[in-house]
């Protein structure tokens, strides 16, 4: 018997050390029941450019994806984005989306721009799940989207993809 039950100062309801116990337990549960290794198919991704871009087709060309073809790994990849676009009031990139088909969610990142930011150029690193294509979207002010794609082989060690 513990002291707060013998002075009868225990409070009913849950302790702390049970609401810990539980959320831990909780948190085991949600972990094991989550699939592992769920990754996103090409249609999946490509479902989520075209809600992305609001349905509008995408054109080669004005994009320029700087990527490298094959990764050692995939944890930690350099990923350069630059759009031909002048920055004016009447002519300038409103965005930019990185979309990878194998990770677990397609949508890479994404950054907005206006003309006083001079430039449309983004550098980044991404972790990449496995051997798949990445893509760059631009969204420019007249509405139109232009796109680079490339498909990047990792490797994990050197060994396969």
């Amino acid at each position: 018997m513990t002291i707060t039950q013998k002075l009868g100062t225990q409070k009913p309801g849950w302790s702390r050390r049970g609401v810990l116990a539980a959320a831990g337990a909780g948190a085991v549960a949600v972990a094991v029941a989550l699939p592992r290794g769920a990754r996103a198919t090409a249609q999946e991704a490509d479902d989520f450019a075209k809600k992305l871009l609001g349905g509008a087709q995408a054109k080669a060309g004005k994009v320029q994806l700087i990527i490298k073809d094959v990764a050692e790994s995939g944890a930690n990849e350099p990923v350069r984005v630059l759009v031909d676009s002048p920055m004016s009031a009447t002519d300038h990139v409103k965005a930019i989306h990185v979309v990878a088909d194998g990770n677990p969610f397609p949508g890479v990142s994404s950054w907005f721009f206006t003309p006083k930011s001079g430039k449309a150029e983004v550098a980044f690193r991404m972790r990449l799940a496995k051997t798949q294509n990445v893509r760059a979207y631009a969204v420019m002010s007249d509405g139109s989207v232009w796109q680079a794609a490339q498909e990047v082989k990792v490797t994990i060690g050197g060994c396969g993809g």
